[in-house]
């Protein structure tokens, strides 16, 4: 079957997913997630491309770029080949790191470039890794608060204040919100489980029903609602929605 063309960003900004090869791990330690971030920094010398917002996760990683003197294809075989090069060297391999083909959208509108940043930074948080996107030291957002390493922050904090106190404390709150964004992701199989089987998972192991839990000291219910959410395919959603909880309560955790 023929692959479908890549879809062009009439602004030449795009959201970019790359994998690793049967969905194995890209990364063994952080010496591997600083080369990649330096191989970025190198080529974004090169090739003059912006960059917005990234994330290294186990065995993909997200950018948010904006082409600048290559195209993306161009921009992508240079990250890629260089840390590809890197890792086989280090490890002894031999053959390829990533699939094939690295999967990318464009970025057409300045609400959807927002959404696109503060779904790359939340991708920790959905997947589990932390509770908080301060704390993930692998994503952009730490250089939105801190030195800046790769990323072209005036740009994205110009969309929230022209005062930069005022822009940097607004880009926070809106990472921090609770969201279900929507955006470009790697598919997955996950473990579902429905809202009936969550309500016994919890009068089983918490010894209370769900929809009582609201009612529980707030100790108690911290406890059993972060206990909850370590069960492999409960999101906060729909926790929320068992136990009727606010989700932001949830999220705060």
């Amino acid at each position: 079957m023929p692959r479908t063309a890549r879809k062009k960003s009439e602004t030449g900004i795009y959201h970019i997913i790359l994998r690793g090869i049967n969905r194995q791990s890209i990364f063994e330690d952080n010496e591997d997630r600083e080369k990649l971030l330096q191989t970025m920094i190198r080529y974004k010398e090169k090739c003059r491309y912006s960059i917005y917002a990234y994330c290294f996760m186990d065995n993909h990683f997200h950018l948010l770029l904006k082409e600048g003197e290559e195209p993306l294809e161009q921009i992508m075989r240079r990250i890629s080949g260089s840390y590809v090069y890197w890792y086989n060297k280090k490890y002894e391999r031999i053959g390829n790191l990533f699939q094939d083909r690295f999967k990318s959208e464009p970025v057409e509108t300045d609400s959807y470039f927002l959404t696109v940043i503060r779904y790359i930074h939340q991708n920790p948080i959905k997947a589990g890794i932390t509770r908080k996107i301060k704390d993930y030291k692998w994503s952009s957002y730490s250089e939105y608060l801190e030195r800046k390493k790769i990323i072209d922050r005036e740009y994205v904090l110009k969309n929230f204040a022209e005062d930069k106190v005022v822009a940097l404390e607004l880009f926070m709150k809106f990472n921090n919100e609770c969201s279900d964004d929507k955006c470009l992701e790697i598919e997955e199989k996950k473990k579902k489980i429905s809202d009936d089987e969550l309500r016994q998972m919890i009068k089983s192991q918490f010894k209370v029903e769900a929809w009582t839990l609201q009612n529980e000291p707030k100790e108690k219910k911290q406890i059993i609602l972060k206990k909850a959410l370590e069960i492999e395919g409960i999101s906060t959603r729909q926790l929320a929605r068992v136990t009727g909880i606010s989700a932001n309560t949830i999220w705060k955790l």
